[in-house]
């Protein structure tokens, strides 16, 4: 898509972090002073993440947003341009197939902020789904820490559990579930029984 200089507006905030840093409630914070500033806002999430209300993105804390859940990306692009949406947000943005990449890159190219929230790392640690394609091209990366709930460092990790042991490397990678079934690791006391494998990922952008 060609542009005439100086007239791109468009941009990509990406909000990032292990589970219970905070990524849901900074993207709501961030679209809430858009939607103050009387932006048309809209807010999308991956109807896979069903935990609190299918209708809203809602942070940990219970502070929520009304949003569209849908299962893939055709559907942002449509809507932004039937109802020129100025400001999108995405939550949970890594559930999203590879297609996203595209979306957002048209988005920012027709001139629309984006704000999207989401893993960088998977249970395993290892770079989850679209993320790090993302993180490469956004204009703005705010990238959070939780609190190690095992020694109370830094968090970067997100450790998953199975019948209250953690999740083996070979499980499946989605699991939708919160404080039952994940909590936030230091890099030192996140466990997994294989070496991860960094550039996994990159077989799906083949």
């Amino acid at each position: 898509m060609s542009r005439k200089k100086g007239t791109y507006t468009g941009s990509l905030e990406l909000i990032c972090g292990p589970m219970f840093s905070g990524k849901t409630e900074e993207l709501i914070r961030r679209l809430r002073r858009a939607q103050i500033a009387k932006q048309k806002v809209a807010i999308f999430k991956h109807a896979i993440d069903n935990r609190y209300n299918i209708e809203c993105v809602t942070s940990h804390n219970g502070v929520k947003l009304n949003a569209h859940a849908i299962d893939n990306s055709i559907f942002i692009a449509e809507q932004t341009e039937q109802n020129n949406y100025k400001v999108v947000g995405i939550d949970e943005v890594q559930f999203f197939s590879n297609d996203i990449i595209t979306t957002i890159c048209d988005l920012i190219d027709n001139g629309t902020r984006v704000i999207a929230a989401g893993f960088d790392l998977d249970f395993r640690g290892v770079p989850f789904g679209p993320m790090p394609t993302l993180l490469a091209i956004a204009d703005k990366v705010t990238k959070l820490q939780a609190i190690c709930t095992s020694c109370g460092d830094e968090a970067m990790y997100t450790q998953r559990f199975t019948n209250n042991k953690p999740a083996k490397y070979n499980e499946p990678l989605i699991l939708i579930g919160a404080e039952e079934s994940y909590t936030a690791r230091c890099r030192d006391c996140h466990m997994i029984d294989k070496p991860r494998n960094y550039t996994q990922h990159l077989q799906h952008l083949s």
